[in-house]
């Protein structure tokens, strides 16, 4: 008996069937739990909200040393660009506070220091001061609107303008404060008014820097020059974009921007075709005459027979899937029409209730007034079952969840909509947008071979990878347009009808 185990024990480790060695792989928030290789998913009657455990056949210390350095590496990478996001905003406002304190620095300094000594200034003084004034607060103004901006992406590389711009604003501050503290500090300068001229001309240096930053930052791109294609690389979507000239790291987030609102959501289990096709085996028969040479006919024939038999089945793929397909539609659409009935009917039973009416309730038919998420929930009940199995069908269920649709019901509810605004979230696949999970869908990598800060250029080609996707990105230039004027005659407008016998005019 303790032989026989022993056997059977040595049986299932040799052919691996039943083993120790097992591992959990979970996924993670927002991806999709969908198993590709059930058919009948959609036939279901689970419950919402259900999750999905996947069992390997690798083993439980699967997590190696490399692996956890790579974890911690990954870790200090995302901090490291959590620090480097702040880092540039907050250089670039302490050098900002610095040139708008300089010009007060420059008149309250001969005030503090050598006030008994210093010339009279009177009227000429006065006009500076309001002029300082007003110069000081506009620039302050546009400073906030043009830099002090929340970063809405982080770049590989430096913003070239940008840094440019700053390193412009510090010589012009480190040129200022030593010509001051040569011509001014160390010789005490008695002559206040040409002190305030001084700090005035620091002034309009700034607004002329200003000025130029709106130039290269905001004004130079928004003429159109470069057609980008971007190609997402799992299912082929496309969509074309004009934009100015733009460097490669800048156009990639503006490529991004308008990926989330554009494109349509990226459903991996809309691409997967049906199992009865994955799983066919098409492979032909090959034949081989083993025997004498003066073999019969009856074999010759026989071995083509199977020839042209796997041939057939071959070329026959194409109709399976066309047949699949169709039925999948005719699916969707027998489901689309029961979930559009059961919504309509769910909410004939949802009216408004008004203030100023008064609710009129017989004692054997009370009515009862609830808020919009008593209401969500007492409707939704009779539209669940014919809402999962819409969603089953469509590939949809992983992105909405019983408490995302009772709370798109809710707000529907509470704006008065109609059963036709509460389903084109679900009818239609909306954008990405839509479904974006704050934990994922943020981090990018940007691929190219010319260096990130170039500007775009003619058959530029740069990728922005993800772990599930990819989008191609392909520049091209817009064609220089060469409109030609021609006059035209007004007496030139006149026709002449030409009748003849056998029209009937």
């Amino acid at each position: 008996m303790k032989q026989e185990r022993r056997d059977r024990h040595r049986s299932k480790n040799r052919d691996g069937s039943i083993r120790g060695e097992k591992s959990v792989v979970i996924q993670a928030p927002g991806e999709s739990l969908l198993d590709a290789d059930s058919p009948r998913e959609d036939d279901r009657d689970d419950n919402w909200g259900e999750t999905t455990t996947v069992v390997t056949g690798t083993s439980v210390d699967s997590i190696s040393n490399e692996d956890l350095t790579q974890l911690s590496k990954d870790s200090e990478d995302s901090s490291a660009l959590e620090c480097r996001r702040y880092i540039s905003p907050a250089l670039g406002a302490i050098l900002g506070f610095v040139s708008l304190i300089t010009p007060l620095a420059f008149l309250a300094l001969p005030q503090l220091l050598w006030r008994d000594s210093l010339d009279p200034c009177g009227t000429p003084c006065e006009g500076l001061y309001i002029s300082l004034a007003f110069k000081l607060l506009i620039l302050l103004i546009s400073t906030w609107a043009l830099f002090l901006r929340p970063p809405r992406a982080t770049l590989p590389r430096f913003f070239v303008f940008r840094c440019l711009l700053l390193a412009l604003v510090f010589l012009f501050v480190a040129s200022y404060w030593l010509f001051y503290g040569v011509r001014v500090l160390e010789p005490r300068e008695t002559d206040y008014r040409g002190i305030v001229g001084y700090a005035a001309s620091l002034v309009d240096a700034l607004l002329f820097i200003q000025y130029l930053a709106l130039v290269l930052l905001e004004v130079r791109h928004l003429q159109p020059a470069f057609s980008l294609k971007v190609v997402r690389s799992t299912d082929g979507v496309s969509r074309f974009y004009n934009v100015g000239h733009l460097s490669i790291q800048r156009a990639a987030v503006w490529v991004l921007d308008q990926y989330y609102s554009d494109f349509p959501v990226y459903n991996p289990a809309l691409l997967n075709l049906p199992k009865s096709i994955l799983t066919k085996k098409m492979s032909a028969f090959k034949v081989y005459n083993l025997g004498e040479d003066n073999s019969t006919n009856n074999s010759t024939g026989q071995s083509r027979a199977m020839i042209a038999a796997a041939a057939r089945r071959r070329d026959n793929s194409h109709n399976e899937y066309y047949y699949e397909e169709a039925e999948v539609e005719r699916k969707v659409r027998k489901r689309k029409a029961r979930l559009v009935v059961a919504v309509e009917e769910a909410f004939t039973h949802i009216k408004r209730h008004q203030q100023e009416d008064a609710v009129i309730s017989s004692p054997k038919h009370p009515r009862e007034v609830m808020d919009p998420r008593e209401a969500a929930q007492a409707i939704f009940a009779p539209m669940a079952r014919a809402m999962q199995k819409y969603l089953r069908a469509t590939r949809q269920q992983t992105y909405h969840s019983m408490e995302s649709i009772i709370s798109h019901l809710q707000f529907c509810i509470t704006h008065n909509m109609t059963p036709k605004a509460f389903l084109e979230r679900y009818l239609v696949p909306g954008p990405t947008l839509q479904y974006l999970d704050s934990n994922r869908g943020r981090q990018w990598t940007l691929v190219s071979e010319e260096p990130v800060t170039a500007s775009l250029r003619q058959g530029h080609v740069f990728s922005l990878k993800r772990l599930d996707l990819s989008l191609i990105v392909t520049a091209t230039p817009l064609p220089f347009l060469h409109i030609a004027e021609e006059f035209i005659d007004p007496k030139s407008h006149k026709f002449v009808m030409k009748l003849q016998s056998e029209t009937s005019v």
